[in-house]
């Protein structure tokens, strides 16, 4: 299936982590330009999400280099197994995830939805993930739920522009994903799994597709989404 992704420029914000990586190269193979953006990268853009100047300086930069943005892929966030398991709770870790994953993840969104609806087209997907289904861990569910609910408020604004936001919530992510799937725990999922279904959202073909929060890997066993 040919995705129509050919010459389309996409920004991928963590696209020096695992999953980016993995975006990255997908998007490479469907003949797209991936414009890789971190805070510390040897190539593309360095970009810090949590500093509004510094995203502003990126969008700018990439604009002048490409002339167009077609698509933004946020990845970035600290790895869950940074978050101190003994302050799940406290709120000043709270607050500080929430402002690493689902702020950074909203002024990306912000530079990039006035470019998009300028031209009529745009494709918008931030990675939260499962924790945000499930309870036993604050810090987790809040900064995933918290972008989650960010990107569905976007979609809804931009609803009819041609601009679509969606969010994609792995569970496990792992080179080699175990097949079964354990009561009250998500399944697993590659890099590689998570990038075909992001890079399916960028494409012309999921215009249809706007204000979804879509699980990878099995969503949570035992859990139901209405």
């Amino acid at each position: 299936m040919d995705l129509g992704l050919e010459g389309r420029v996409v920004l991928v914000v963590g696209g020096t982590g695992l999953i980016g990586r993995a975006v990255v190269e997908r998007l490479r193979q469907e003949g797209a330009i991936p414009v890789i953006a971190s805070r510390h990268t040897p190539e593309g853009l360095t970009l810090d999400a949590r500093d509004q100047e510094s995203v502003d300086a990126g969008i700018g930069a990439l604009l002048r280099e490409h002339g167009r943005l077609d698509g933004l892929v946020v990845t970035a966030a600290p790895s869950a197994r940074t978050l101190d398991a003994s302050r799940n709770a406290d709120p000043e870790q709270v607050i500080d995830a929430i402002e690493a994953k689902a702020m950074s993840f909203l002024r990306l969104a912000n530079a990039a939805l006035p470019i998009m609806t300028g031209t009529g087209y745009g494709r918008i997907v931030g990675v939260s993930g499962q924790n945000a289904f499930l309870t036993g861990n604050v810090t987790g569910s809040v900064r995933n739920a918290a972008l989650i609910i960010a990107a569905k408020n976007l979609a809804d604004a931009a609803a009819g522009s041609g601009v679509t936001v969606n969010t994609v919530s792995p569970g496990t992510v792992s080179p080699t994903p175990a097949a079964q799937v354990q009561p009250g725990r998500p399944g697993e999922s590659s890099p590689d799994q998570i990038a075909d279904l992001i890079v399916f959202l960028m494409s012309p073909r999921a215009a249809a597709i706007s204000g979804e929060s879509i699980a990878v890997g099995h969503r949570v066993q035992g859990v139901t989404s209405m």
